[in-house]
């Protein structure tokens, strides 16, 4: 199985642009996935300067419904017309952050059009969609969520309140021996979505790669207060019989202080870089 990181926050392979945002390749012995298509169609510009044809990929998935995880989607789906694309249902609300006083609510959810493609596939909770690939939902919710959730709401009418990322899935992708999970930003908590995981699919089942963001980047910087929710997850991770490689909206002050306490068993892809299993 291969993994490429076809864009997200830093750089990394030289003469790949780097952008707020995520998106992935998935090469299994059978398949070829896109994972979320980051904030534009700069993600499939990557994609060529790094030798992958999104033109040859089977499917889409999108992790959830925000901008940053499906602007490069209708490109994709004007080059690859063949390939479904699923989301959850409700990936395509009203999603909004709240910037603060004075700033108010921004939109954040998807391009409206991309509703209207042929190809979209939507889903009400988890999908097997064969070949060693599967979609699956957090259902139940042990841990806290990220602090970092608290801005980010959903329009009710005429009401905004705090999203419940119901519109959140993770891949569950098994090939020739290796296995991986991959999920979005995990805004319903990395450890909720790993416990959903045991849950639905046996501990054993856990496989040697996590792939994702933990959703712990402030824009406004970080606080000593930050350090607990950052140090639990950290510790509760170690216990896990995984490889976590983060990215994204992890933020890159949190990822140095969870290392710190992981090591070797965390690590960070960038812009470009590449996964083997």
């Amino acid at each position: 199985m291969r993994i490429v990181n076809l864009i997200e926050n830093t750089p990394g392979v030289e003469g790949c642009a780097a952008a707020h945002g995520l998106s992935f390749c998935i090469e299994t012995a059978r398949k070829k996935i896109l994972f979320d298509a980051g904030p534009s169609e700069e993600t499939l510009k990557n994609a060529e300067r790094l030798g992958i044809d999104l033109r040859k990929v089977d499917m889409a998935i999108l992790s959830h419904g925000h901008y940053d995880h499906s602007g490069g989607l209708l490109a994709f789906a004007a080059l690859n017309p063949a390939a479904p694309i699923y989301m959850q249902r409700g990936a395509g609300g009203e999603n909004y952050a709240y910037d603060g006083p004075g700033k108010g609510y921004r939109y954040i959810g998807i391009d409206k059009a991309i509703l209207a493609l042929p190809q979209v596939r939507l889903l009400d909770g988890d999908a097997d969609l064969g070949g060693g690939i599967r979609l699956f939902t957090v259902e139940e919710r042990k841990h806290s969520l990220p602090s970092t959730n608290r801005r980010i709401m959903k329009k009710d009418g005429d009401a905004f309140i705090q999203d419940d990322f119901a519109h959140e899935q993770s891949l569950y992708v098994r090939s020739a021996g290796s296995s991986a999970i991959v999920s979005g930003c995990a805004h319903s908590g990395i450890l909720n979505v790993l416990e959903e995981f045991t849950r639905k699919f046996g501990r054993v089942e856990l496989p040697r790669v996590v792939v994702g963001g933990f959703h712990l980047m402030r824009k406004t910087g970080y606080a000593e207060s930050d350090r607990p929710e950052q140090d639990e997850i950290a510790r509760r991770l170690k216990a896990y019989p995984c490889r976590f490689l983060t990215c994204h909206c992890t933020g890159e002050e949190p990822y140095e202080h969870m290392k710190a306490i992981m090591g070797d068993q965390l690590g960070y892809v960038h812009t470009g870089e590449e996964i083997s299993l």
